[in-house]
């Protein structure tokens, strides 16, 4: 048995064994557990420093899931599965669902109705995602997901990768996986000789905080990457964890040092008992706006709401025009503040911006 097996069946999964191991109330955890199930391998528990922290936050139960609003399947998932756990929204990609088990149990998941129920992958399932996908010709990008897909064994992963590479249009082949963050020990000599069977493949993770940036998950992401695995990273704006300019630039800065590229940050999705790690949308402009110019832009993601219902994903970017002058000119603001003119008619030899006085915009 590898270390990492080793770590998930020591991993807690009763309200009771969390209490001990933690000092909190069994009674309050027997209740959020009864509605959200709990699971935590020891090496993240391990990365807590103290109550409360980011990597708490992320991994212990709190008595708000069982407070406020949200929906089950707030992105629609099911209503746009054609076939059971492949979603089709985009036009030539599709998300599949091929294991309900992750390392750890994100609070904040948005698929806290499925992950942890093994009836959430039915029997079958994976042959039929095979065979819509062979029947659609538009779809040139799968996206392998969960729960996490590198919780299964390394034959079944190299039999998905096998299936999916053998549909001559399926051009690209995308994983999505916590474990780099969560259980970076999953990430073996072997793993990485069975991926790298398939490539062009390409794999997205998921750190949201500078502490889960460790010497083990960065010797992960080092084999990933020696192996010819670009890997990207998609964070998702937690209130408390990293809704801070100064906490999103270390960590994106920590990602592009290992190799990882900084892709996304997700507004956190309207989940049935997340409201608590919810941000405003203008935290989300705030944190971009203090990464541009002040970082490489290779550390800067994309700001995403993935839209309620289905709609699919809406970029959002600080709005760096001030105004438009008489003559239709485009008044621009950069990092620091300054306003500049780009001239929009055709200039007779070179067009250049010209630094302007803030007062003075109006006068143009």
């Amino acid at each position: 048995m590898e270390i990492w097996e080793q770590l998930i069946q020591q991993s807690i999964t009763t309200p009771e064994a969390l209490a001990k191991a933690l000092d909190l109330d069994v009674a309050e955890l027997k209740r959020i557990h009864g509605e959200f199930p709990l699971q935590a391998n020891p090496y993240y528990l391990g990365l807590i420093k103290k109550k409360g922290d980011a990597i708490w936050k992320q991994v212990v139960p709190d008595i708000k899931e069982l407070q406020g609003s949200g929906y089950e399947d707030p992105l629609s998932e099911e209503e746009q599965s054609p076939v059971h756990n492949l979603v089709h929204r985009y036009p030539d990609r599709v998300l599949f669902y091929v294991s309900a088990m992750c390392s750890m149990y994100c609070r904040f998941c948005t698929r806290k109705r499925k992950v942890g129920d093994p009836d959430s992958v039915s029997p079958g399932a994976l042959e039929q995602g095979f065979e819509y996908i062979r029947q659609h010709r538009e779809i040139r990008d799968v996206v392998v997901s969960g729960g996490d897909p590198l919780m299964l064994s390394d034959s079944k992963i190299d039999c998905i990768l096998k299936n999916l590479r053998a549909i001559e249009h399926v051009q690209i082949i995308r994983i999505g996986s916590r474990m780099p963050v969560t259980l970076p020990h999953r990430i073996t000599e072997n793993l990485c000789a069975v991926l790298k069977h398939y490539h062009p493949l390409f794999l997205n993770t998921h750190f949201n905080h500078p502490d889960e940036v460790t010497p083990e998950s960065r010797k992960a992401c080092q084999m990933l990457a020696d192996a010819g695995i670009p890997v990207g990273n998609q964070s998702v704006l937690l209130k408390g964890v990293n809704d801070d300019p100064k906490i999103m630039k270390e960590l994106v800065q920590k990602l592009l040092s290992m190799r990882v590229r900084p892709y996304y940050i997700y507004q956190a999705d309207l989940v049935k008992g997340t409201d608590h790690f919810r941000t405003p949308i203008q935290t989300g402009l705030d944190i971009i706006k203090a990464l541009r110019g002040h970082t490489s832009g290779l550390a800067v993601p994309t700001y995403v709401i993935d839209a309620p219902g289905g709609g699919g994903k809406i970029s959002l970017t600080p709005n760096p025009i001030v105004d438009y002058n008489k003559v239709g000119d485009v008044l621009l603001r950069n990092f620091k503040g300054d306003v500049y003119r780009y001239p929009q008619r055709k200039v007779e030899h070179r067009v250049e911006c010209i630094v302007m006085e803030n007062q003075g915009v109006e006068t143009l």
